[in-house]
């Protein structure tokens, strides 16, 4: 029997004594697990917030818990402070940079490729490749990475500060670094790559320039985050959805963009992750899963092998670091392809998986002296928050990990 069936007098009196309703009702099913839907994201389990890797669940519960959790409570006081400080600077945005690009417009972006460095036989000429060796010079303000770096983690650190203080400064803050970046007609960055990743005397730019955007993807989620706000307007939104869906045109046609399309290695794997996030915000959900669909036959069969190992990053000096890397993109991708339906955390190509590999670096947690490639220095941490992020893949306490700091505001309540 049903609530709706009952006599009147009885629904008369559950009005008045909830008990009663009790009685005559069946159990309430426990609340559904937000989903992603498509290009809305998070949106609708979320209060209107249109993130895609920032869960409501996760910073539902780590809300709830500051007031509890020391470990929290010091993250939480530290990302206000962070804050507070980038709501004194100045925005960042490709007008910063000392050097104009070859094609006379600042408004494109600029950087040098990170191991790349002047011939010393030939200090004049030609640059020379020192894998692992990064030089310094990447992060002047010659060129555009250091402050697309500042961007990205102001953006981030302001969304979140407004999403757990509450505070409509800290969106204010959010949406001036966005526009700053993405939207003034003064200081917009065009949307390409053109000139990343450069190597003087080689390239003016080269498709391993595209990886420079992955931090954007953070940029989406911060921009979803303050939404209710209303910091950044309606028309504001849809034109960083504009900007978005020229920039995935762009990595989709132009030489560099399909040149890094075409990388074995973790290139590839972050060009993926990049069109597809990039495409569901910009609400070109079929280009996502084109992406998503080709992906377990086209990275996954290819560039992991039947024992987890990711061949294409072994033979680097920073060999599990990119180890790592890679599967950051990978997981990545899994998230945006979970938002179309499609379960690539547990795809198998032939024995080939993103769980073989996360079992593959799981195994050296705290025997960094086993690796048996070259490592420069064990980026620890970078697997604890790895295997963090796969507590969301297969379930909680899936590998030992430790998780801290930064990472306690975005998934510490699992």
């Amino acid at each position: 029997m049903t609530l709706a069936r009952l006599p009147w007098a009885i629904l008369a009196a559950a009005a008045y004594f909830p008990s009663a309703a009790a009685a005559f009702s069946s159990p309430s099913p426990p609340p559904a697990a937000p989903t992603c839907a498509a290009g809305e994201g998070y949106a609708a389990s979320f209060d209107g917030r249109r993130t895609f890797t920032l869960r409501p669940d996760d910073l539902e519960a780590i809300k709830a818990a500051m007031p509890t959790d020391p470990a929290i409570g010091a993250a939480y006081r530290g990302l206000i402070a962070r804050a507070d400080k980038a709501l004194a600077a100045k925005p960042a945005s490709v007008m910063d940079k000392r050097s104009i690009p070859i094609s006379g417009d600042r408004h494109d972006y600029v950087s040098l490729a990170r191991y790349w460095w002047p011939n010393p036989a030939d200090p004049k000429g030609a640059y020379i490749r020192r894998d692992g060796d990064t030089n310094p010079d990447v992060e002047s303000n010659r060129f555009d990475r250091s402050a697309l770096g500042r961007m990205v983690r102001e953006a981030d650190t302001l969304a979140l500060a407004y999403y757990y203080s509450g505070e409509r400064k800290y969106a204010d803050g959010a949406a001036r670094v966005i526009r700053s970046w993405f939207l003034d007609p003064a200081t917009a960055m065009n949307a390409n790559m053109n000139f990343a990743q450069a190597v003087p005397g080689v390239s003016n730019g080269r498709p391993e320039g595209v990886l420079d955007g992955a931090g954007f993807i953070a940029v989406i989620d911060a921009a979803g985050l303050i939404a209710p706000s209303g910091a950044l307007t309606p028309d504001e939104t849809a034109a960083l959805e504009g900007w978005f869906a020229r920039y995935v045109d762009w990595m989709l046609k132009s030489p560099n963009g399909k040149g890094e399309g075409r990388a074995a290695n973790n290139h590839g794997l972050w060009y993926d992750a990049q069109v597809a996030r990039f495409a569901l915000f910009a609400r070109r959900p079929d280009i996502a899963q084109r992406i998503v669909a080709a992906f377990p036959k086209a990275r996954i069969a290819k560039q992991v092998d039947t024992s987890g190992a990711m061949p294409a990053e072994l033979g680097r000096t920073r060999s599990f670091h990119y180890s790592l890397f890679s599967l950051d993109a990978a997981y990545t991708l899994a998230d945006s392809a979970a938002c179309l339906g499609v379960d690539i955390y547990r795809a198998d190509e032939g024995g080939r998986s993103l769980r073989k590999a996360t079992d593959y670096v799981a195994a050296y947690r705290g025997r960094a002296a086993d690796w048996p490639y070259k490592e420069k220095g064990w980026p620890a941490d970078m697997l604890d928050a790895l295997l963090v992020r796969a507590d969301a893949a297969w379930g909680p306490g899936a590998y030992p990990r430790t998780i801290a700091g930064d990472l306690l505001l975005r998934r510490g309540a699992r």
